[in-house]
């Protein structure tokens, strides 16, 4: 018997490499996969993971609910953004639509004034006998001391020096300065500006003068009236055709105010001109009727003044 001691022994400890290393990859992924196989047909053809399935989804609904709440939230955000820039989009484009239905409502009412004008300055037209021609106001004159207008006819088209300016209503001014292309015209409330009137209703003549001071946007007044004058507020004046520029029956002014002074020999009347002297468009211009009107006759030569005779 020798003296060399025997090791314990130990289950496995000789057995087969099977149990030893376990199952090889192969023999596990043939395994895995027929499980795998047998669970897809039972499943197709059984249903045994359907409760599974909807345990699982139960249970990852709020985790997927979670989840999604900051996609959607910036979606929502981006749609947001999105439809209120189109929004403005489309209030800009309403906005810019209403403008241009504002401005083709104004040029729609401006146009029919302009028409309702030229109307009224054709059939003023068609009364005179006198030459006229149709004229567009086209910018003030820039002097602020005086009321004038520039028109856009001039000498080309035979516009000359104290022609009559008329709008729709009546006598408006007279042509002062004569351009080849414009014509500036002195309207009747300016301050050297007169003309001869005549009251209808009485038959008295004067002259009135301009007053771009009183009224709105001026007045005329009746200088060198006695205070017995047969004026009435009311009364109209025409031209009395007897200066040799406008011709008579035109509408002048009208009597707005008439103060008697018991101290004064004079009667101070205000008038308000008939014509638009402010924001007129559109007037018509005359000739002067002066060049319609005969020449006036030579006055007879001045007798030679007697001679002294010699005596003889």
């Amino acid at each position: 018997m020798n003296g060399s001691a025997h090791a314990p022994w130990h289950p496995g400890a000789h057995g087969s490499p099977f149990f030893k290393q376990g199952p090889s990859a192969l023999s596990r992924w043939a395994l895995y996969s027929a499980l795998a196989l047998f669970l897809m047909v039972a499943d197709a053809r059984f249903h045994i993971t359907e409760p599974l399935r909807k345990a699982v989804a139960t249970v990852l609904y709020p985790v997927q609910w979670a989840m999604l709440q900051p996609v959607e939230m910036a979606g929502r955000g981006a749609g947001y953004f999105q439809s209120l820039q189109t929004a403005q989009q489309e209030a800009d484009a309403a906005r810019q639509r209403m403008a241009q239905m504002s401005q083709r409502a104004n040029l729609t009412d401006q146009l029919q004034q302009e028409n309702a004008q030229l109307r009224q300055l054709l059939a003023l037209r068609e009364r005179l006998d006198t030459p006229a021609q149709a004229a567009q106001v086209v910018y003030d004159a820039p002097d602020p001391y005086t009321r004038r207008v520039i028109v856009d006819r001039g000498q080309v088209a035979g516009v000359a020096l104290g022609s009559p300016v008329l709008d729709e209503f009546g006598v408006l001014g007279q042509v002062t300065r004569v351009h080849p292309f414009l014509s500036e015209v002195t309207l009747l409330v300016d301050r050297d500006q007169a003309i001869p009137v005549l009251n209808p209703r009485t038959g008295a003549r004067s002259v009135a003068y301009g007053d771009p001071v009183v009224g709105h946007g001026g007045s005329m007044e009746l200088r060198f009236m006695p205070s017995n004058a047969d004026v009435q507020e009311g009364d109209l004046l025409t031209t009395s055709g007897v200066d040799g520029v406008y011709p008579p029956g035109l509408p002048v002014a009208r009597v707005r105010r008439v103060e008697r002074r018991a101290d004064s020999a004079f009667t101070r009347i205000y008038c308000d001109p008939v014509a638009q002297v402010n924001g007129v468009r559109h007037v018509m211009v005359l000739k002067p009727l002066a060049e319609n009107l005969p020449e006036r006759p030579e006055p007879p030569p001045a007798p030679a003044p007697a001679r002294k005779g010699n005596r003889k």
